[in-house]
């Protein structure tokens, strides 16, 4: 079994360094006011789940320049890939030169709410800090990383956190045991830009945070039951109207004890959270088979990104 590491660790003797990237749910996310910026500010709270892609850099002090592979087809592997945005941005902040060899073994699904994108622009961040004894705090990581995108600074701060503003004031919370989620992903993907336009156009005001919310917004640890009773995304009702299959998969698992279930970011990914795994199986077994859907039973994470030395074949 893999050993979880802290961020700052003693400098590597390798010239090589593989992060585990992980997946995260919104177990709660309100989208408030609209911002002078055009932006609008969030409240969320985010935990990392155990499905994860990998980064795996590589010092090449013989070939200049970023080069990068991906095992996914449809992700372009160049300057436009937020890996390779993290690796320049690093770089530049750090005054280094240095050639890299960045391998990205995907798993987590693309355009599904879950994060993917983010969790590997920050695992580069860690991947880097470390392989270049940078020393970064994590807010100096994650004042690079919030360039990149709204959701990178909260995985610096993984395995959970409140998330506020834009996506880049990030305050870690303890969320108290173990659970086994669900993810159902129905095989295609939910706009997110388009998810802001329709939320706009169909509610009539912005709804203040519930009174459990505010609570919770005042502790530094929290349980499943306290979250399970302010669950919510604001996304909801705009996505499951344009989408009412993502609606059925809310309530079949509902149906079979989640003790939330709820749409994670912008969709498509729909989530159920169970007491434990045999109560997660039991509830992929209902969806087995179905045509499009991919389905992962995986444990909500303990603690950060995982960083292993080296890069194993």
């Amino acid at each position: 079994m893999r050993s979880r590491e802290v961020l700052i660790s003693p400098p590597l003797s390798s010239s090589a360094i593989t992060v585990f990237a992980p997946a995260k749910i919104n177990l709660i996310l309100r989208i408030l006011d609209r911002r002078s910026d055009g932006f609008h500010n969030l409240w969320s709270i985010m935990q990392t789940v155990g499905l994860e892609d990998e980064v795996r850099i590589r010092l090449c002090p013989d070939r200049p320049g970023i080069h990068l592979s991906c095992d996914a087809v449809q992700l372009a592997a160049d300057e436009s890939n937020l890996v390779y945005r993290a690796a320049a941005a690093v770089l530049a902040r750090a005054r280094r030169s240095v050639g890299l060899d960045i391998e990205l073994r995907k798993r987590i699904p693309m355009g599904a709410g879950l994060g993917g994108g983010s969790s590997d622009a920050a695992a580069t961040i860690i991947g880097l800090n470390r392989l270049l004894r940078l020393g970064w705090s994590s807010l100096e990581m994650a004042d690079v990383g919030q360039a990149l995108g709204s959701d990178v600074p909260f995985f610096l701060f993984a395995p959970s956190a409140f998330v506020t503003s834009r996506g880049e004031t990030v305050r870690p919370v303890v969320v108290e045991g173990t659970r086994w989620v669900l993810l159902v992903n129905p095989g295609f993907g939910v706009n997110t830009k388009w998810a802001y336009q329709e939320l706009a156009a169909t509610r009539t005001g912005v709804t203040s945070l519930s009174q459990i919310q505010c609570e919770l917004d005042r502790q530094a640890r929290v349980s499943w039951p306290q979250l399970a009773a302010a669950a919510a995304n604001d996304f909801e009702s705009p996505v499951f109207a344009a989408q009412e299959k993502l609606l059925e998969i809310k309530q079949r698992l509902q149906a079979q004890g989640a003790e939330i279930a709820l749409l994670s970011g912008s969709g498509a990914t729909v989530f159920g959270v169970f007491a434990d795994e045999a109560a997660a199986r039991l509830a992929q077994a209902t969806f087995a088979g179905e045509q499009g859907m991919t389905l992962f039973v995986v444990p909500n994470c303990s603690g950060p990104l995982l960083v292993q030395e080296g890069a194993p074949r």
